[in-house]
Formats: structure tokens, C-alpha cells, sequence
């Protein structure tokens, strides 16, 4: 089975097929089965399957910050 690609908020990407307002940069603005994008150029919003998104993917232009998960509390370690 592929790979799912590690997409982040924030993300600068750079898609194979410019947008009609000429800008092929977008940045990744929500994350789930489907990713919200922006058009840096012209600010277009626009939701792509992930599955699309990631055939369409050239290169990534920046990243965005690294998510880290916070260890959960413990039960019953919270005040009395």
C-alpha cells in the first residue's frame, strides 16, 4: 500500500498545472480526507481529495511547522 504523503498546515506547494490566474503555488490551510488550499497569487480557495492532491503534487516550496503530540495526563494525576 502507498504512502500517505505528510502534508502540514501551513505548507507551500507547488502543483503540476498552473492555476488560470497563472500562480502554481498554494498553501495548505486544512488537513483531512480533503486539503483546503489557497492560490498565493490570487488567494482562490479551493478543496482537493487527497488522493489528487497528492498525484498532483510537484515539490513542496516550504514547509510548515513539524506537529508534535503532547503526552496525555495520566488519570487520576489531575487536582484533587
Amino acid at each position: 500500500m502507498p504512502e500517505l504523503v505528510d502534508f502540514r498546515l501551513d505548507d507551500v506547494v507547488e502543483l503540476r498545472k498552473p492555476h488560470p490566474c497563472g500562480g502554481s503555488t498554494w498553501t495548505i490551510y486544512r488537513l483531512g480526507a480533503d486539503i483546503g488550499l489557497q492560490c498565493v497569487t490570487c488567494g482562490h480557495y479551493v478543496m482537493l481529495p487527497r488522493p489528487t492532491l497528492e498525484r498532483r503534487l510537484k515539490r513542496f516550496a516550504a514547509r510548515g511547522p513539524e506537529v508534535v503530540a503532547e503526552p496525555e495526563a495520566e488519570a487520576g494525576a489531575g487536582p484533587a
